[in-house]
């Protein structure tokens, strides 16, 4: 007898709706770090009434970080056998079948350290290394609902000098002259952690926003996440700026080093020279134009507030825009 079986079998939200059940969807904005996440994740906890009234969850850092993911990305079993990522996805499946059973239909978990932290990107010279490994375990711990991701971008010369001015301010290192060329010289970019995730979560669509399209517009993230109108943000709220690099001075003296470490300068602090910052900006300027391109059908770009599809091919509009175009969206980007 000749047996027929299919190419592919279905996974995730697509195999429950062939077997006839609603499953929860869950939407994990990944961040980045340094693209006011922050600010979204306090956005967030002010709409909560009105979300819940609409069946929509909020995990945000405060939840994340101390009761969900705890030891979800150890790889290390104790000494009593204990596996400490197997208690954590057991822990992590439990919570959103309890979150299905009261009637949620949407779970928004936003948390920038689930892609790793810019100590370890600095450390490595590296940006987020670990993402592809990381959402692998994550897919897995929500038991096949994870619907979209949200992942805002930022132009690598600008990110680099945010996070380097975040870590020093916690009491890190400054990165030395030879970290900023390797960092600059290192061919990894936003294209790299989308391919990442999207071979880590094949089932989950990726959208990707510009940090310079969003800046001090958290519903705009929201109206992306949830592919629904969102509240309007009126605070105009703009939480965790980088310091400028008196500030960071005044806090190496305090922390014991050297202040000198740091130009005494005024404004923002830019550890890259010109020549790198080049390179930084050459990286995202490639990074922009594969997802313009269609970022191989792996992701969408959201540019605006009206969402475009991202196809294999060029879309139309980008086909008649141009050379001049493309240096008008560098220009902007800097």
């Amino acid at each position: 007898m000749n047996a027929v079986f299919p190419a592919s079998q279905p996974d995730g939200a697509a195999l429950w709706q062939r077997l006839g059940r609603t499953l929860m969807d869950v939407i994990l904005h990944l961040g980045a770090h340094r693209t006011a996440t922050t600010t979204f994740q306090n956005y967030m906890r002010d709409q909560m009434d009105d979300l819940s009234a609409e069946d929509v969850a909020f995990w945000g850092p405060r939840r994340s970080r101390k009761t969900v993911f705890p030891g979800l990305f150890r790889s290390m079993v104790a000494t009593k056998g204990r596996n400490f990522a197997r208690r954590a996805e057991g822990r992590v499946r439990m919570m959103c079948q309890q979150a299905q059973a009261r009637g949620i239909r949407q779970l928004l978990v936003s948390d920038e350290n689930l892609l790793g932290s810019c100590a370890q990107n600095l450390r490595l010279g590296r940006l987020y290394p670990a993402a592809g490994e990381r959402a692998a375990r994550l897919a897995p711990a929500f038991g096949g609902r994870v619907r979209r991701i949200v992942l805002s971008i930022r132009s690598q010369d600008i990110w680099w000098a945010s996070a380097s001015a975040m870590v020093v301010a916690r009491g890190h290192a400054v990165p030395s002259t030879a970290q900023c060329e390797a960092i600059s010289r290192n061919s990894r970019s936003w294209r790299d952690v989308v391919t990442d995730l999207a071979c880590a979560v094949p089932g989950a669509e990726i959208e990707v926003i510009p940090f310079e399209v969003h800046n001090g517009r958290p519903d705009q993230i929201l109206q992306l996440a949830l592919g629904a109108d969102a509240p309007a943000d009126d605070k105009l709220r703009w939480l965790n700026r980088s310091h400028d690099v008196q500030a960071l001075r005044r806090m190496l003296n305090d922390q014991g080093s050297d202040p000198d470490l740091l130009p005494d300068a005024t404004g923002r602090w830019q550890p890259f020279s010109a020549e790198q910052t080049a390179r930084l900006r050459e990286n995202y300027a490639d990074d922009m134009h594969w997802l313009i391109a269609g970022a191989d059908g792996l992701a969408t770009l959201t540019q605006d507030t009206h969402r475009t599809r991202a196809e294999t091919n060029l879309p139309a509009g980008a086909m008649i825009k141009g050379q001049g175009y493309d240096q008008g969206q560098l220009a902007r980007s800097r």
